[in-house]
């Protein structure tokens, strides 16, 4: 019997890489654009990967070359330390029951979620549980590609989280607060440059990979900037600064990065685990809320400030929705969102070891 004919390549795999490129650039940036304008979660990464993908998928032979991949996971670990104040610690030192007992219980039913979604090969090995991870989403998908999970699956599964969160927290937030009152800062794409802080970044950024490797750390321009921007700035008190232009620049080449390595058969594995998915992001949602009806029922804690603190994911949007409710916790909320990070960050790894080998037959 004759072999069936080998899959089309793509109308993108007939063109020029320069063609190429600039079919996705003026693309990802249209649509990143555009979502950026009503407010999208993640608006500069997801519209990006999703033009990349679509670009993957029709045959683009074109990737973003490592150095360039690996100076945007730099520049996001930069920021992501650089979003952890010292003011959390105080607020840990205080609420340290409640932070960790919230912190943990979400770490261990997210785990499970993981494991069970892995153990019904609904999706493969770790993948599962770097996906359901309730951690940074970006920093989640760039940790679990250095530890062998698939890292398209898990970028699909984290960002789609993120979408569901957000939605839903701007949803429950309208029962307290205006939702006039809730409007992101304004953005200045080109604010006034503090040169000591920028430079304090790029360096980090520049010199992240190399000093990731010779420590041989599994993510090394993205765990190593985190930890050396972390230092400098917790223990030397160093400011960094990552204007807008250099977040979304980071975003972008992150994003299409991701993307890029879509394939058709990757895409249709996303679309037929989607029901799967969204029931576990829905359980792991419904899991938080009742430890935030908990939290207020048990210690008193106003309800919406459980709720956001409690919620598994879009720091951002829930930062942009405490600050415009008057009544919220802010320092309770930002503190109990930025140790879940920090537990993730620190023992994310161990723990998705720890519930991979569980998962094998």
């Amino acid at each position: 019997m004759a072999s069936p004919p080998a899959p089309s390549p793509g109308p993108l795999a007939t063109l020029p890489s320069l063609a190429q490129w600039l079919v996705l650039i003026i693309f990802a940036a249209a649509l990143g654009g555009a979502l950026d304008a009503i407010d999208f979660p993640a608006a500069l990464l997801i519209g990006p990967m999703l033009i990349a993908i679509v670009a993957g998928t029709g045959g683009a032979t074109i990737r973003v070359p490592r150095p360039v991949f690996g100076l945007g996971q730099a520049v996001v670990g930069c920021l992501v330390a650089s979003s952890i104040q010292v003011e959390v610690f105080s607020s840990f030192a205080s609420d340290w029951p409640i932070i960790l007992i919230s912190v943990l219980s979400t770490l261990l039913a997210s785990s499970f979620l993981g494991w069970s979604i892995s153990r019904l090969r609904i999706l493969p090995g770790s993948t599962a549980v770097w996906g359901s991870a309730p951690g940074g989403a970006t920093a989640m998908v760039l940790m679990a590609e250095a530890f062998g999970a698939d890292a398209r699956l898990v970028a699909f599964m984290q960002y789609l989280r993120v979408v569901m969160v957000t939605l839903a927290a701007a949803f429950v937030a309208r029962l307290w607060v205006d939702p006039s009152a809730m409007v992101a800062p304004e953005r200045a794409w080109f604010p006034p440059l503090d040169w000591p802080a920028l430079a304090a970044t790029l360096l980090v950024a520049a010199v992240a990979g190399r000093i990731g490797k010779l420590l041989r750390l599994p993510s090394p321009y993205f765990i190593g900037a985190a930890l050396i921007a972390l230092a400098l700035h917790l223990g030397a008190d160093v400011p960094f600064q990552i204007p807008e232009w250099l977040k979304a620049a980071s975003y972008i080449v992150v994003g299409c990065s991701i993307g890029l390595n879509f394939t058709r058969a990757v895409v249709w594995n996303a679309l037929r685990v989607l029901p799967q998915v969204m029931l576990s992001i829905l359980l792991l949602m419904g899991f938080c809320g009742a430890i935030a009806w908990l939290l207020s029922h048990e210690l008193g804690i106003d309800p919406l400030t459980a709720y956001l603190a409690t919620s598994p994911g879009g720091l951002d949007s829930v930062a942009i929705i405490a600050t415009a409710a008057s009544n919220v916790n802010l320092s309770l909320v930002m503190a109990l969102q930025s140790a879940r990070l920090i537990f993730v960050l620190l023992f994310g790894p161990a723990l998705v070891r720890f519930v991979a080998r569980g998962i094998k037959p």
